[in-house]
């Protein structure tokens, strides 16, 4: 495991299944009735949120008690962000204070790195821009691997806002990584330039691209990163976009849906394809608890590490 969490950009297979058998472990331990252990008892963890969440922060959170760790929240709207501090002197603040790992969400690519760079803490990237969110992939992955235990030459559809989603770029990273075929489906105007060199296959025909797939992973529209008319409207990104039970038949009799939240249900997916039997979506979000435990382990200082 490196030193930090800032992307799945050059991870090898291995490593991405070394976190997720670890993570089997700690899935185990949330279904104790004690679910509590002392692992990062004496680490101080703080989430620092400058854009608004709700799982991947209370994962985060729940992930650090359930190991013992002292957690500090951190919420832009009410810090001392809206009176002008800006990222450094906000984390060499927090940094005075002892804080041994540091959970950063916010909305400038690059902010996890910037930090690890600049400031005397472990970084875990909770979603930086439209770069990077490698929890939220990990956590795919985790899901993914309990249908389907190898991912060699397992079929992987991706659909949707591919130009601003971070999740997706995360998922391309380890996919390709552990062997997965992928398939990246989107309106031709959510495609990021230079997306061919992804080296996953590209694919504007919705129908052509579910075919035979053994997972399709949706990704909402993320309008709070749209400043143009990338889609004509809502509705008829639904109509042609959104994954509707008559895609589903067009995948393999072994298939699951996933999604990572918030749904936008009658737009990317339809309330029956979100509730139905085949989604994991649900799962994801418990698994996500036993992965980021799992991360928090692999990354925290031992003694002498951080403040010596």
């Amino acid at each position: 495991m490196k030193e930090h969490l800032l992307g799945l950009e050059g991870y090898t297979g291995d490593e991405i299944l070394e976190i997720l058998e670890l993570s089997k472990t700690f899935r185990q331990v949330l279904d104790r009735d004690v679910k509590r252990l002392p692992t990062l008892k004496g680490i101080t963890v703080a989430n620092l949120f400058f854009e608004p969440s709700t799982r991947t922060r209370m994962s985060f959170e729940l992930a650090e008690k359930r190991l013992s760790a002292d957690v500090i929240n951190f919420s832009a709207s009410t810090s001392s962000v809206k009176k002008g501090e800006n990222l450094r002197d906000t984390v060499d603040n927090i940094g005075a204070m002892k804080v041994d790992m540091t959970v950063i969400r916010h909305g400038a690519v690059g902010s996890a790195q910037f930090i690890a760079k600049h400031c005397k803490t472990v970084v875990i990237n909770a979603g930086d821009g439209a770069h990077e969110h490698p929890t939220q992939a990990l956590l795919d992955f985790y899901t993914i691997r309990e249908h389907f235990p190898d991912f060699k030459g397992l079929k992987v559809c991706i659909v949707g806002d591919a130009l601003h989603s971070r999740v997706i770029r995360s998922n391309v990273f380890g996919l390709k990584a552990l062997g997965a075929d992928v398939t990246l489906c989107a309106p031709s105007t959510l495609l990021p330039m230079g997306v061919e060199s992804w080296g996953v296959k590209v694919n504007c025909d919705i129908e052509e691209a579910i075919r035979g797939a053994n997972v399709v992973n949706i990704m909402r529209l993320q309008l709070e990163r749209q400043t143009a008319g990338y889609i004509p409207s809502l509705r008829e990104y639904g109509i042609v976009w959104g994954i509707n039970s008559e895609l589903v038949d067009l995948m393999d009799k072994d298939h699951i849906i996933m999604h990572p939240g918030p749904m936008n249900r009658g737009v990317e997916i339809t309330q029956d394809v979100a509730d139905a039997p085949e989604s994991v979506i649900l799962p994801q979000v418990t698994n996500g608890v036993a992965v980021r435990m799992a991360i928090l382990y692999l990354l925290a200082p031992r003694s002498g590490d951080i403040h010596e």
